[in-house]
């Protein structure tokens, strides 16, 4: 198996974010605008959300990957200040935070095995697609952030806090959340936010090489296995509320701008 080209295919207009390839039981999603850095939009929400409700069964490996300087800089704020001039009750924001745990559910849920191929900035939204994956592996000038409460906002997005414990451990991931400082690969690598790192021209042939021997298992076998691995990941997250996630972050936000008088 060769290396995997990011070679664009016609998109669909309602799929003007991303770009997609397959190369037979491997597809690789593209986030498509570097020229914002790959933010999390509500369009790219919805996006993702159509290719993996409508992808293929006999995909056996899907790779998300980011276009660009960066893998993804996070959530688009102006869209956030755009919600709130709507409706400053918060509904947009919710509705939201409601796409982005329906996507990252999508993936972690996926029958295909998920890899997270990441590289320059994985900030806030960013981190939780990619955690979102099976296997990450990053290259050696990624840099990750938590930001959120330094922006005024919860932790709340996509179920990262949860799977970000799950991965972590509660006393690593409290100070990361709390301060907001940048990590690199290596440390990433430490806190198994990445399992793998790799100088940047050697991302395609990792992705390749995980691959390569998944596409050969029995189809059967693989779903079930991947199923086990996540019944007994969620299992030992005693009290996942991320169920709540939209409402958190609506709630906060729309207090702030209330309480600034934007409203």
């Amino acid at each position: 198996m060769t290396a995997l080209p990011l070679t664009a295919l016609p998109a669909a207009p309602r799929q003007q974010t991303l770009r997609t390839h397959r190369e037979g039981p491997v597809l690789t999603i593209e986030l498509n605008t570097p020229e914002h850095g790959n933010t999390v939009t509500d369009a790219l929400l919805d996006d993702l959300l159509a290719v993996l409700q409508d992808q293929d069964p006999a995909v056996r490996v899907l790779v998300l990957a980011g276009r660009g300087d960066d893998f993804c800089l996070g959530g688009d704020r102006g869209e956030f200040t755009r919600h709130l001039a709507h409706d400053p009750t918060g509904g947009g924001i919710r509705l939201s935070g409601t796409k982005a745990r329906r996507v990252c559910d999508a993936l972690t849920g996926n029958p295909a095995v998920t890899i997270a191929r990441v590289h320059g900035k994985v900030i806030g939204a960013g981190m939780a697609l990619a955690l979102a994956c099976d296997l990450r592996v990053g290259s050696e000038d990624a840099v990750f952030r938590l930001p959120e409460l330094a922006l005024g906002l919860p932790t709340a997005w996509g179920g990262l806090l949860p799977r970000l414990i799950n991965e972590v451990g509660a006393a690593r991931v409290r100070e990361l959340v709390l301060t907001g400082r940048a990590f690199g690969a290596e440390e990433a690598r430490s806190l198994s936010v990445l399992q793998r790192v790799v100088p940047a021209h050697e991302l395609d042939a990792a992705v390749a090489d995980w691959a390569r021997p998944i596409v050969r298992r029995p189809p059967a076998a693989l779903r079930v296995t991947k199923t086990l691995l996540n019944s007994l990941s969620a299992a030992s997250r005693l009290a996942d509320v991320s169920a709540l996630d939209a409402e958190l972050m609506a709630a906060v936000v729309s207090e702030a701008h209330q309480a600034r008088g934007d409203g």
